[in-house]
């Protein structure tokens, strides 16, 4: 008995120590968080802390009043106008500010009430009160906040009873600035397990790192600077099909920037022993714009999902009430969803527009998918002649891309639906040809996936015009310089095009075209060739995998240049 009574001590002992030393190490990693926001937005890391404090403090309320619902729902309130609020003010002040002026026609300026706060704790006048700064990462910790809160409201959590737990949970340094956006029931309980790294988990975080470092600065960062960044300057410089050309490198490059940067968090992550959910699945495979949503920037579209898009109603309700046509209700509430998501990147009204796109691509896509096929050719048909007319009468730049771009998808409709004549009288003659038709058969499912994907991919691009016009602005003029940079492009691409440019183009830009497609190509790679040389790569010797490493940053070194990017998706 005597014995047994040691033992139990010693494993309680060994238990204390595991949980101690896990202690230790989550709030050494959280201090090392806090200073690696600090290095990269100085003292809106005070910020950073009050939204910690805040939505712990009210989850905690939240939890304490279950039993009372209506008290539980005013500390939700509080929460979501705390975090929404401070979004809003550091975020859209200009927009909104723009939006007042033009519809009463006042002169209406910005403020910074936390700068003059500042001043007046520090008597040195040193910040500025006339201009609002936009903090690094703000959209993705407040968002990872209200997710937490609504998810204790709801019940799918439980409050977080260490605040230096849930401070870690919120500033966790590799995904804290750019996501992915995480649940606090994917993150919380990695806290309290004991530090694992077999040696394939090793060797996956470094290929994660170095596979991120590739994109973001050999491929994203020399496309920019060597094209993109260029035509979107000025686009009146360059041919419309340089314009094009960018536009479609563009579409690229901020895949490999956010992609990029996702791959050094998860890998720097799992090196620590933690797990982030996957935030890309080759999006550039997608066959519409619905199946793209649930393949680019998956924590966002998970998060807009749960927590915009059900709470509108999904496919039940609109604004509230409920409603039959469930086709007709998930397709206003998921517009309304991508509208916001859309404001959500950026706050100008190019972003919106970008929104408003995807969001209308989408519900064309759910109702052309439900179409026969005679009256989509119909309606195909009807939609080229409008175009025609369109741009025969109009002869306008716009009218001239999107006639091009309806010649070819009438095209793929027309070829589409005889074969899907064929398929009919086949059916009808007893598949009299069934061993040519089953041979055919494969080939024309691959060639229609390819036609979508080609097509889903073009539709994409075109709305990233007014996503990239609309970055990297100053707040206060984005709105105009955006729509200046857009329309400019647009008359460019769809102006007469001197086709004697597109040789010297092709041989001048040699390389950034040779990167061009060789990036495509391999983000077409099928996905278990991609799993093979990841897996691969892991189970390298070390020695192996410390060459490649080296051998890799040497490489990346040259591509390195003194116009380095900052990660696209930091300003948002």
């Amino acid at each position: 008995g005597a014995q047994s009574a040691q033992a139990i001590r010693r494993e309680g002992d060994k238990a204390k120590g595991r949980n101690t030393r896990l202690h230790l190490r989550n709030v050494f990693l959280m201090a090392v968080s806090w200073f690696f926001y600090y290095k990269t937005s100085g003292l809106f890391l005070l910020l950073l802390l009050f939204v910690t404090l805040s939505d712990w403090l009210i989850a905690q309320q939240i939890y304490q009043a279950k039993g009372e619902r209506r008290k539980a729902k005013v500390w939700l309130a509080l929460s979501v106008v705390i975090d929404l609020g401070l979004l809003c003010y550091f975020k859209y002040a200009y927009f909104f500010t723009n939006v007042v002026n033009n519809l009463l026609g006042t002169e209406l300026a910005v403020f910074d009430l936390f700068a003059y706060i500042g001043n007046g704790f520090s008597e040195s006048g040193r910040f500025m009160v006339d201009k609002i700064i936009l903090p690094v990462g703000i959209s993705f910790y407040l968002f990872q906040v209200m997710s937490y809160t609504i998810d204790v409201y709801r019940g799918h959590v439980k409050p977080v009873k260490n605040i230096l737990d849930f401070a870690f949970y919120v500033s966790f340094f590799p995904q804290l600035v750019a996501g992915p956006i995480v649940r606090a029931n994917e993150f919380i309980p990695q806290l309290y397990k004991p530090f694992r790294l077999s040696r394939r988990v090793f060797g996956l975080a470094v290929f994660w790192v170095l596979n991120g470092l590739i994109k973001k600065i050999v491929l994203s960062d020399y496309l920019a600077v060597n094209l993109i960044d260029r035509v979107f300057e000025n686009p009146l410089l360059f041919s419309g099909f340089e314009n094009l050309f960018a536009l479609f490198a563009y579409s690229l490059q901020v895949y490999a920037d956010f992609s990029g940067y996702t791959d050094i968090a998860i890998g720097i992550a799992m090196l620590m022993g933690f797990y982030l959910p996957q935030n890309f699945d080759s999006p550039y495979k997608s066959k519409n714009p619905q199946e793209f949503w649930r393949r680019w920037h998956m924590s966002l579209s998970r998060w807009l999902k749960s927590y915009l898009y059900i709470p509108l109603g999904g496919n039940r309700k609109i604004l509230g009430k409920e409603v039959k046509d469930k086709t007709t209700a998930g397709n206003v509430n998921s517009f309304i969803t991508m509208l916001l998501g859309g404001l959500w990147h950026g706050a100008s009204w190019n972003f919106v527009i970008w929104g408003a796109l995807n969001g209308a691509g989408m519900i064309v896509y759910k109702v052309w998918a439900k179409m026969t096929w005679h009256i989509r050719m119909l309606l195909m048909t009807l939609l080229m002649g409008s175009l025609w007319v369109a741009y025969a009468l109009l002869n306008a730049p716009i009218w001239n891309l999107f006639f091009v771009w309806g010649i070819a998808l009438w095209i793929g409709t027309f070829v589409r639906y005889l074969y899907w004549w064929y398929e009919r009288i086949l059916m009808k003659r007893g598949n009299l040809l069934s061993p040519f038709a089953s041979r055919l058969s494969p080939i024309a499912n691959r060639l229609s996936t390819i036609w979508a994907v080609a097509q889903t991919f073009v539709f994409i691009t075109f709305t990233r015009l007014f996503f990239r016009s609309g970055s990297n602005l100053d707040p206060e003029t984005a709105n105009q310089e955006a729509w200046e940079t857009a329309t400019n492009m647009v008359n460019q691409m769809g102006g007469a095009w001197n086709s004697s440019i597109i040789p010297a183009f092709l041989w001048e830009y040699r390389y950034v075209v040779i990167l061009f497609v060789l990036g495509m190509v391999i983000h077409w790679l099928p996905t278990r060739w991609k799993r093979w040389y990841r897996v691969q790569f892991a189970l390298l010797p070390i020695w192996a995998i410390v060459m490649i490493a080296a051998l890799t940053v040497v490489v990346v070194y040259q591509f390195v240049t003194a116009d380095m990017q900052a990660f696209i998706y930091f300003q948002f």
